[in-house]
């Protein structure tokens, strides 16, 4: 009885209230910290201000209700925003197939963490992030800055957005212009010692609002509809599956994204491990849900989960909390809502695109490897000018190439310059008795498709005419695949056509396995292979005495 009630203690509780203090006020502290930016992200989206707020409060406790990280705080993102705005104009407006494909993309969310997707998820390089969210917070900032001087793009995305901004220059609302540089200069010096007690881009949010209230003309944000959103009813049949598919697996894509990369901010901070698939799960519970109210797409949001940590969250509760909180604003505060300015909103959305832009891997890239710099700005201009989820492909696909290369440069140097990478002293007192005429070879790792394409053309290379027999050693390659295997063939064939001994060494069963059940393996000799590099070394020299003395 008692085993099974410590068994039933130290199980782990699903709501953990041994922290509520701090979850209440991290909680709230997010909560004010999230009001504005989640006003602005709504606005930046198309979709309206309460379908920001009320994306932050559904996602934003769903997500903590059933997500795997504890303290994290969900809302809309730079990045979520920006491919929102997208699907909401390339699908002309039609509410019903927009948030169809959030809803989708939250079911898809759900599905890779059934699928316990989350672990491959993150597996991206970090000039790829880099590259990546720079691109995001170059597109924020160019979308805000004609609405920071009082102006609106004529069309829509970064290219029209860029070409508004001489003319807004050259034209600009100057009380919008007055109450933009406010906000920007409140946001961007507000002293830390007062960010705790009121967040810098709420105090932005206050003195701006407050401005305009002096200053007459400025574009405002206009009615916020109080009172719970209505439902929306998803639409969606075969003629607009794959717009709306398409469009559901972007957002879900960068939505697990961001939010696993948030997740790992987390457990830095907290000292714990997030549950990756469980996460998903939350996420995509409550963007299928969101979508059905017309909220927009959110993911776990990094500014708002440190505040939170710092301020004391530590559980799921303060997610919870953070909603909550909003909720209350919306149903009670959304009159007074109506009256921020516009260009305040931008204010405050520049300083989030400023700071997801990684400008202090910008200042030392050069320092570090070259081919990382360009692969971060290619990255930077893919996400800028072509497509996000195209931009993070292409990453993806360079970063591998290049590590594979660097992994066959790796393996093929030293058989390339006929080097041992760890040689005894007795292996060196053999070889060089042997006077060139054996060549040991090892390979530094797995050998696959990468590292096998120039196998054979490099040892060909490093080997002379008077060379008889040659040792490959197998001592650190686990495994091989179907390219490695067919390159093998090519070198025990070479090796018999010209009259040489090949020689085997430290060849795991497995990998003997894969050559004979591919068929690869008849040109290799029947009784060369050895357990030791030194055991075949001393054969193939006892083998070149014996072809001594028959000769003579």
């Amino acid at each position: 009885m008692t085993d099974q009630n410590s068994t039933m203690a130290s199980k782990p509780k699903f709501i953990d209230t041994s922290n509520l203090r701090g979850d209440i006020y991290g909680g709230l502290t997010a909560g004010v910290v999230a009001l504005p930016l989640a006003i602005a992200f709504g606005v930046a989206s198309e979709a309206g201000p309460s379908a920001g707020l009320w994306g932050a409060i559904i996602v934003g406790f769903l997500a903590s209700f059933f997500g795997g990280t504890g303290s994290q705080v969900t809302g809309p993102t730079g990045p979520m925003v920006v491919v929102f705005a997208g699907v909401f104009v390339g699908l002309s407006g039609n509410l019903p197939l927009i948030f169809a494909a959030v809803v989708l993309a939250g079911i898809i969310q759900i599905l890779f963490g059934v699928l316990r997707l989350g672990q491959y998820i993150r597996l991206v390089p970090y000039p790829v992030i880099s590259g990546f969210m720079s691109g995001i917070g170059i597109i924020i900032i160019s979308l805000q800055t004609s609405s920071l001087l009082g102006h609106k793009p004529d069309g829509n995305g970064t290219i029209a957005a860029l070409k508004a901004i001489p003319g807004a220059i050259a034209d600009p609302n100057w009380a919008a212009l007055a109450i933009g540089v406010v906000t920007l200069l409140t946001i961007f010096l507000w002293p830390a010692k007062f960010g705790k007690i009121i967040p810098g881009a709420l105090a932005a949010l206050i003195f701006g609002t407050l401005l305009s209230l002096m200053l007459k003309g400025a574009p405002l944000l206009g009615d916020i509809p109080k009172g719970l959103p209505d439902f929306i009813i998803p639409n969606i049949n075969l003629e607009t599956f794959s717009i709306v598919g398409t469009a559901a697996l972007t957002l879900a894509l960068l939505g697990a994204i961001d939010s696993l990369l948030t997740s790992l901010v987390a457990d830095n901070m907290t000292k714990t491990r997030h549950d990756s698939n469980k996460e998903l799960i939350g996420q995509g519970i409550g963007n299928a849900v969101a979508g059905m109210f017309g909220a927009i797409p959110s993911a776990g949001a990094t500014m708002r989960t440190v505040i939170n940590i710092r301020t004391g969250g530590q559980t799921k509760l303060s997610g919870m909390i953070h909603s909550l909180f909003l909720l209350a604003v919306v149903l009670i505060l959304a009159p007074v809502a109506s009256k921020i300015p516009l260009a305040a909103l931008a204010g405050i959305l520049i300083k989030v695109g400023y700071d997801i832009v990684d400008v202090d891997y910008f200042k030392k890239a050069h320092k570090g490897p070259r081919w990382d710099l360009i692969l971060m700005v290619i990255v930077v201009l893919l996400t800028v000018f072509v497509d996000l989820i195209q931009a993070v492909a292409v990453g993806v696909v360079l970063a591998s190439l290049a590590f594979l290369k660097r992994m066959a440069d790796d393996q093929l140097g030293a058989i390339k310059d006929s080097k041992v990478r760890s040689i005894s002293d007795e292996e060196s007192e053999l070889m060089a008795n042997a006077q060139g005429r054996v060549a040991m070879f090892d390979f530094g790792g797995p050998l696959s498709f990468s590292a096998s394409a120039d196998l054979g053309y490099q040892i060909r290379q490093s080997i002379t005419d008077k060379t008889s027999a040659i040792v490959l050693d197998f001592e650190h390659v686990p495994f091989l695949d179907v390219t490695a295997a067919k390159a093998l063939e090519t070198v025990a064939c070479d090796a018999k056509e010209a009259g040489r001994t090949l020689f085997i060494s430290n060849m795991q069963p497995d990998l003997r396995k894969v050559l004979s059940g591919l068929g690869v393996d008849h040109c290799l000799p029947d009784n060369t292979e050895f357990g030791s590099r030194i055991e075949a070394l001393k054969a193939a020299i006892a083998g070149l005495s014996n072809t001594k003395e028959a000769t003579a």
